[in-house]
C-alpha cells in the first residue's frame, strides 16, 4: 500500500471533518458531543499525518513491521476517531467503549514504526 498516499487523502478527509465539525455541527449538537467530535478530528489528523511518516520510511527502506505500523494507524483512525463521529452524530455512547480499541492501535502503530525506523537505522 502506498502510505504517503494513505496519508494524504486521510488529511484531507481529516480537513473536512473539521469544516464539517466546525460549521454544520455547531447548531446541531450539544456543545460535549461538539468536543468529542473534535477530539476524533485531532487524532484523526496525527495520525493522518503519522502514515506520511510511514510513507517516507518504507520509501528508504521497505519492511513488514513498518506496514503494520501503516496499517495499525488506520484501524485507530476507524475505530477511534470513527467511534467518536458515530457516537456525536447518533448519541450512541455505548461506542465509547470501541473507542479504547483504537487507542491501543495507535500505541502499537507507534511502536512498529519506531522499531521499524531503529531497524532500517542500524
Amino acid at each position: 500500500m502506498n502510505w504517503f498516499v494513505t496519508g494524504a487523502v486521510l488529511s484531507a478527509v481529516g480537513v473536512a471533518l473539521g469544516a464539517f465539525g466546525a460549521h454544520g455541527l455547531k447548531a446541531r449538537v450539544s456543545a460535549d458531543l461538539l468536543v468529542i467530535f473534535e477530539t476524533g478530528v485531532r487524532y484523526h489528523m496525527y495520525h493522518a499525518l503519522a502514515l506520511l511518516a510511514v510513507g517516507w520510511a518504507v520509501a528508504r527502506n521497505p519492511s513488514a513491521v513498518l506496514n503494520t505500523a501503516g496499517i495499525l494507524f488506520v484501524v485507530g483512525i476507524v475505530l477511534f476517531s470513527g467511534s467518536l463521529y458515530v457516537m456525536t452524530l447518533t448519541g450512541a455512547r455505548w461506542l465509547g467503549a470501541i473507542t479504547p480499541l483504537g487507542g491501543v492501535a495507535f500505541l502499537v502503530a507507534w511502536a512498529c514504526l519506531a522499531w521499524g525506523a531503529r531497524v532500517s537505522s542500524s
